[in-house]
């Protein structure tokens, strides 16, 4: 079963398609500021992949599922043949789909994951999150103190805390946490396709220099998967390329998709 996917659209209105996947506790806003600097030169649609953001909530995070909620939007919009962007668990989702359906894809981004199966701490983020007690919470600062003793890095902190949302003077979470947590072993895997399966369009890999999620072993899967994929290292950045070294992120997307 699919979910309707939640997005944002800016750009030329008969620019050239392009469909940006976020992350695992990310959102379509955390792509804002790529979205408005592809916006004068593409038309780009951001989305919310089901359990985050503004998307419906369904269990199962698959990345067959994942991939086939895009496929669906893809469809919807008329956008066949598109590029697609993805980053982290976006970038999984990205890959799937463009091994499924090929046919939809026109140029292959993806930012700093590689396809192979990857072990996480994704869990202890849930069970922190989960167990915050929300209705006594007064504000901000009093979630944050309930999950600083687990998440120490301020910057993390933060990329969690935007899923935080006030409505009616009660906070929650813009996440589906029961489902993130039963999908993990799904989100960290990333399913062996059978041995002649490819996506043969034009693929770019955007790793962080700092990072460790594209090591030079996995370079082997990747040509056998993606025939065409270059892979560009910026460097200084870790997991989150695009925020940390935004100029150099945009200098290596708008090449690849400058180039024929």
């Amino acid at each position: 079963m699919t979910v309707d996917l939640s997005y944002t659209e800016q750009g030329l209105a008969q620019g050239p398609p392009i469909v940006i996947l976020h992350g695992l506790f990310g959102s379509k806003r955390n792509w804002g500021a790529v979205a408005k600097a592809l916006s004068t030169t593409h038309r780009v649609f951001t989305l919310d992949l089901r359990n985050h953001g503004e998307s419906p909530w369904l269990k199962g995070m698959t990345y067959e599922a994942l991939a086939a909620d895009v496929a669906q939007f893809i469809y919807h919009h008329g956008l066949e043949p598109c590029t697609v962007l993805g980053h982290s668990m976006g970038g999984k989702t990205a890959m799937m789909l463009a091994l499924r359906k090929p046919e939809l894809v026109s140029r292959l981004v993806v930012v700093d994951i590689a396809p192979v199966q990857r072990e996480t701490d994704i869990g202890a983020y849930i069970k922190v999150m989960a167990n915050v007690p929300l209705k006594s919470c007064a504000s901000r600062k009093d979630v944050e103190d309930h999950i600083s003793h687990a998440v120490t890095n301020v910057g993390i902190r933060q990329f969690l805390l935007q899923n935080l949302v006030r409505e009616d003077h009660k906070f929650h979470w813009r996440l589906n946490l029961a489902a993130l947590d039963s999908g993990l072993k799904d989100i960290a895997d990333f399913k062996a396709l059978p041995h002649e399966v490819n996506y043969p369009g034009p693929t770019q890999f955007i790793a962080g220099g700092k990072s460790d999620y594209i090591l030079p072993h996995h370079k082997s899967t990747i040509k056998t998967l993606f025939p065409k994929a270059e892979i560009t290292t910026i460097k200084g950045a870790s997991h989150w390329v695009h925020a940390e070294a935004f100029d150099d992120f945009m200098d290596a997307l708008d090449t690849f998709l400058k180039s024929t």
